[in-house]
């Protein structure tokens, strides 16, 4: 089984922020695969489906995004998941806005839902998509940035960046990840 994660935070305030682009990923997945989210337990919520032949789930930690490993453990080791089957998709301040970057591993470069997952998983090797946000302009806070919506110039990059994202978690169920990786940060 395949597990694609979208990391965020739960509630209506925070839909659509920066900081939950994993979660609108996660969202065009559940659209594109018919994968309906609907099982809350394990401190996330997620829906198993077959896709193409490969089974999947796809999980959103409700955990708030600090705790996100907590969740991620919890459903990798109920569904004997191994690392090599899990990929998460999250922000990245680093990169522009719409800019996608696959990695298999590195640090959790000053992101609290990554810096729990490793801490939960024990490793930094694992599959990842981070999804290009910006950085704050004219001394704004980064809390209240990545905890603010796109801009409406920005919108257009970040629609294509979840659909480029989406396309990448749909290669890697017919291809190796590397594969993948080389293909989508071409």
């Amino acid at each position: 089984m395949k597990c694609i994660v979208g990391l965020g935070n739960p509630g209506k305030p925070y839909e659509h922020t920066r900081h939950n682009i994993g979660f609108d990923v996660i969202d065009e997945l559940s659209k594109r695969f018919s994968i309906p989210l609907n099982q809350s337990k394990l401190k996330g919520l997620y829906g198993m489906g077959i896709y193409k032949g490969e089974k999947i789930l796809l999980l959103k930690p409700l955990t708030y995004m600090n705790l996100s490993g907590e969740s991620i453990r919890a459903v990798m080791d109920y569904y004997q998941i191994d690392i090599e089957d899990f990929l998460v998709i999250y922000d990245d301040l680093d990169l522009p806005v719409g800019k996608i970057r696959l990695r298999q591993k590195g640090s959790p470069g000053g992101h609290n839902g990554i810096k729990s997952t490793v801490a939960h998983l024990g490793t930094q090797q694992f599959n990842r998509i981070r999804v290009g946000i910006d950085r704050p302009q004219n001394g704004m806070s980064v809390t209240d940035f990545v905890l603010g919506k796109f801009w409406q110039e920005e919108q257009a990059f970040i629609n294509e960046a979840i659909l480029k994202s989406s396309d990448a978690c749909e290669a890697w169920l017919d291809k190796p990840f590397l594969q993948v990786m080389n293909e989508y940060n071409a």
